[in-house]
């Protein structure tokens, strides 16, 4: 079933359009189509081109999230929101009407906040250590990496983010060192994973927290990161995506979705080209095809 979706897949004439805005995004040929499944007996299904690394962006934010609750709990939560932003990933107009706070941590303020949150135990490098040693765990592989080249290319065209940074100084919802917190945001978004590597850092949301028999996060933390990727995973399209393919999700601008099905499987797919939302279009597409033949989705009936 994986073979044959990727297959249609690589077949389809519309693939959206790749981001341009950073140089090294652009530069991925858009006909690259990889899908990786984890299933929770720990079988592994991939196709296409789903051991090749790429920049999973935004996806990286459930990992940000997961370490920030780690540190300071649901104190985060006097600082971002848990609400759908119904704007686009990179929006400052809420922030004046919220006072500085971002609407979640999928957004890209409600992101650079939970940056801010780790930067206020860790210096950048400690933060950005701890981050590619916590998806190297989860993965199981050691070969997962920061691509240096897209993260200066994210801090030479990063002026959206930097405005959105020193807004919500302005409003006191930024501690530290603004410089600082975006540079440990941008070489968050530049991790280069495969397909089979992100599903497999998956696992423990699809687990109830736990990867591999071991115990990473609480069940209910899990479950409640669930749901903010099934309201907040895709920006302005959550609700789309929530209703086309029914499974908790993070999108990224690098054309990369992880997706989880609790207890049956972790799902990563990826596709460059994105819809007019920023989402990976043959990736929401593949993703409802398998959710159709498999009936995955949280919506469904399940036998008991």
């Amino acid at each position: 079933m994986v073979t044959e979706i990727a297959a249609e897949m690589h077949g389809a004439q519309h693939r959206g359009t790749v981001a341009s805005y950073i140089p090294p995004l652009a530069s991925v040929p858009a006909d690259k189509f990889g899908l990786a499944v984890v299933m929770a007996d720990g079988t592994v299904h991939t196709s296409g081109d789903a051991e090749e690394a790429f920049s999973i962006q935004s996806v990286s934010k459930v990992f940000a999230l997961t370490l920030a609750l780690g540190a300071v709990g649901d104190q985060l939560w006097s600082r971002v929101g848990r609400e759908p932003s119904g704007s686009a990933f990179n929006s400052i107009v809420q922030l004046e009407t919220e006072q500085g706070i971002p609407r979640n941590p999928f957004i890209n303020a409600g992101a650079i906040v939970v940056c801010d949150v780790l930067l206020g135990r860790l210096q950048p490098r400690e933060a950005i250590a701890q981050m590619l040693r916590f998806v190297r765990e989860l993965a199981g592989d050691d070969t997962i990496r920061i691509d240096e080249t897209v993260a200066q290319a994210e801090q030479d065209t990063g002026f959206r983010n930097m405005a959105l940074a020193n807004y919500m100084r302005a409003f006191g919802n930024i501690h530290g060192d603004v410089g600082m917190v975006l540079g440990t945001y941008f070489h968050f978004c530049a991790l280069a994973m495969s397909c089979r590597q992100l599903a497999l850092a998956g696992r423990f949301l699809m687990d109830g927290g736990r990867s591999e028999g071991h115990r990473i996060i609480t069940e209910s933390r899990a479950r409640r990161i669930n749901a903010l990727m099934m309201s907040c995973g895709h920006y302005d399209n959550s609700g789309d995506f929530a209703f086309r393919i029914g499974l908790p999700g993070k999108s990224g601008v690098g054309g990369g979705i992880l997706a989880v099905a609790p207890g049956i499987a972790s799902i990563a797919v990826w596709s460059p080209g994105l819809n007019e939302e920023g989402n990976s279009h043959l990736g929401q597409l593949a993703l409802e095809r398998l959710v159709q033949r498999t009936g995955w989705s949280v919506f469904e009936p399940r036998a008991e």
